[in-house]
């Protein structure tokens, strides 16, 4: 009797340890959000010289002033996860959320861009709004309810821009350009099929007749939407392993596209005359245009170090949560737009 109340009081003493460490634990991780969240609102309230640079372009790092490169244009490319024609919406949550965020820094002095994956639930201050589309202050929130609270057209890109600049130190983009779903078969299928290989067993699982892991596939039609989008929402992380995926979607497209310029000099005037009436834009069609030949007729070849992502801490709590490393986000920034002050 004493030897089986001796090993009912061990296991009762191991669960109250596991009980304590997990409540140590999860109690840490809440600090360390918390803590995030402290440190952006602190750097949105702070009164500072350097606030005083940022309203007149100019940014410190490392103790030097860098001001704007005029060579370089920041362009904001939305993808909208709604499907039929891009109304606008009355009602603020009806014109759909960003579901994909890049940012392209197009070198004009070089014929040559970069791009940033902003991942879509990157924290930051947004404008929010009531039912009615009325504005009742900012809150941190994901980068890409900006979208939501809009009006599903340039209201929501406005919004969205007005967001990203302030998450990059001030930055001004210099344009943007959204479509929905729609767009992406027509993209894809445009320059003849984009191969890619299979490396994510989250989308492999899902759809395992179309997606084997290790094979290459051509994708066309609708198959470039089941691969380009899904994400298991139960799965911690989804979004962020889902980014990876598209990065390499995009740059397997841009090489297709590249050989089907270099084939057909017609393929990026048909390219943005079969989307322009689809796409949301504050850009002429010349300026968009120029972005993509940018990419196109560029001799340089899209490396990995040519697809940015960004570091940071992933919170899963009822929806996730992306907060990137703001040092490594300011250098990325000065690295692509700024120059050092004279």
């Amino acid at each position: 009797m004493r030897k089986q109340k001796m090993i009912r009081w061990i296991a009762w003493a191991v669960a109250g340890i596991a009980c304590v460490a997990g409540g140590i634990h999860v109690y840490q991780k809440y600090q360390e959000r918390e803590a995030a969240i402290r440190a952006i609102e602190a750097r949105d309230q702070a009164k500072s010289q350097e606030e005083e640079d940022l309203a007149n372009g100019i940014l410190t790092w490392n103790g030097k002033k860098y001001r704007r490169n005029t060579a370089m244009r920041a362009i904001l490319c939305i993808g909208v996860d709604t499907k039929g024609e891009m109304e606008a919406q009355n009602v603020a949550g009806k014109g759909g959320d960003a579901d994909a965020l890049f940012l392209v820094a197009q070198d004009a002095a070089k014929d040559e861009a970069q791009i940033v994956l902003i991942p879509r639930n990157t924290m930051t201050e947004i404008e929010v709004f009531d039912y009615f589309g009325n504005p009742i202050g900012t809150e941190t929130k994901q980068l890409t309810l900006a979208y939501a609270f809009g009006d599903g057209r340039e209201k929501s890109c406005e919004l969205t821009v007005g967001a990203l600049s302030k998450l990059l130190f001030g930055l001004q983009i210099d344009g943007y350009f959204a479509v929905n779903m729609d767009s992406i078969p027509y993209f894809n299928d445009a320059v003849g099929g984009v191969p890619i290989t299979v490396e994510d067993e989250m989308v492999a699982e899902k759809y395992p007749d179309d997606f084997k892991m290790g094979e290459t596939v051509t994708l066309n039609g609708d198959l470039t939407e089941k691969y380009v989008r899904f994400r298991d929402i139960n799965e911690d992380g989804s979004a962020t392993v889902r980014l990876h995926r598209q990065k390499g979607y995009l740059k397997s497209f841009i090489q297709k596209a590249k050989e089907s310029q270099t084939a057909d000099k017609t393929t990026i005037t048909r390219l943005v005359d079969g989307i322009q009436e689809k796409a949301i834009t504050n850009m002429a069609k010349d300026q968009y245009m120029d972005m993509g030949l940018a990419m196109l007729n560029s001799p340089k070849t899209m490396e990995d170090g040519d697809f940015i992502e960004l570091s940071g801490e992933i919170y899963q709590g009822k929806f996730e949560e992306f907060y990137p490393d703001m040092d490594e986000l300011k250098e990325i920034v000065i690295n692509l737009f700024y120059k050092e002050k004279a």
